[in-house]
């Protein structure tokens, strides 16, 4: 599938196909439920269909679109955006990490994601992509807005460029299993709200679902229930402690499918139930 993903952004680059619009979110406060937040630069590039997007501007201001095939949304680190499955969608999103590139091309097909492929490559060597970046940002301190802005448009091709000529290079490692524990933690990291399942990772990383489980307990020294577990509980504790939903509602923005399930794992981490999480951190705010 990385010939797919080669493609993609091949006929961007050449100008096989053009960009339509380029947008920008650019805002980390109030994200709403279920957004994306993390610590990185993301790109997301609708490739086939359309698919109705939340973000929020530089001026805090909620913008709701449309995209189209060919559009493109550029989040910078720690800005927030919403992505609303509900028609059926393709879409190349690509993470801009400190020591890799994440790209995933993932399909929607009105009920369910269905991987199409993921490919990581180390960021080695001049950090051309990482100058381009720093150019977005302080392009972003300006008044004009960005999506006006033919310097940014010409960054963004730029680094869509930089993105695949990495993806074309062997780059030689120190661990390839490392690596790759890396690239399926970060993509962990950043879609634990879906439904994740070992086989679902399996298929997008092309491997076996039993060498997927050997990774987890050899270079992470934990279960990958157990990690992706961790991550759930921790979005679960931000959404008790700042949104006034019930346990199931919770268990359900956090990933998990079952509330019971939900209620056992969270007691057995904190010795308390949700509803008492909840009660004795808002208790402990009142005191101070």
């Amino acid at each position: 599938m990385t010939e797919s993903i080669n493609n993609a952004l091949a006929k961007l680059v050449n100008h096989q196909q053009t960009i339509n619009h380029i947008y920008f979110a650019n805002n980390s406060a109030n994200p709403p439920l279920l957004a994306y937040q993390v610590n990185f630069p993301r790109i997301e590039i609708i490739l086939e269909g359309k698919q109705q997007m939340l973000w929020a501007d530089k001026d805090g201001k909620t913008i709701e679109k449309t995209l189209l095939t060919n559009d493109l949304l550029y989040i910078s680190a720690q800005s927030w955006n919403k992505p609303i499955w509900t028609t059926p969608v393709t879409s190349l999103s690509i993470l801009f990490g400190k020591q890799q590139i994440g790209m995933s091309l993932l399909h929607w097909d009105g009920t369910q994601l269905i991987p199409h492929g993921q490919v990581n490559k180390p960021r080695r060597g001049p950090r051309v992509g990482t100058f381009i970046i720093q150019a977005l940002t302080e392009l972003n301190w300006q008044n004009q807005p960005l999506e006006q802005n033919q310097t940014a448009y010409f960054l963004i091709q730029s680094l869509l460029s930089n993105t695949l000529d990495l993806l074309n290079v062997e780059i030689e490692t120190s661990s390839k299993t490392t690596s790759l524990f890396e690239a399926i933690r970060q993509y962990i990291d950043t879609h634990f709200r879906e439904n994740i399942t070992r086989d679902f990772l399996a298929n997008m990383f092309y491997i076996s679902p039993n060498y997927l489980s050997h990774l987890f307990q050899r270079e992470g020294k934990i279960g990958l229930n157990e990690y992706l577990n961790h991550i759930r509980l921790e979005y679960a504790k931000s959404l008790l402690k700042d949104y006034d939903l019930n346990v199931k509602e919770v268990a359900l923005a956090s990933g998990f499918k079952d509330s019971n399930y939900f209620c056992r794992v969270f007691r057995n981490k904190t010795e308390r139930s949700p509803t008492e999480y909840r009660r004795q951190y808002h208790s402990k705010l009142l005191r101070k």
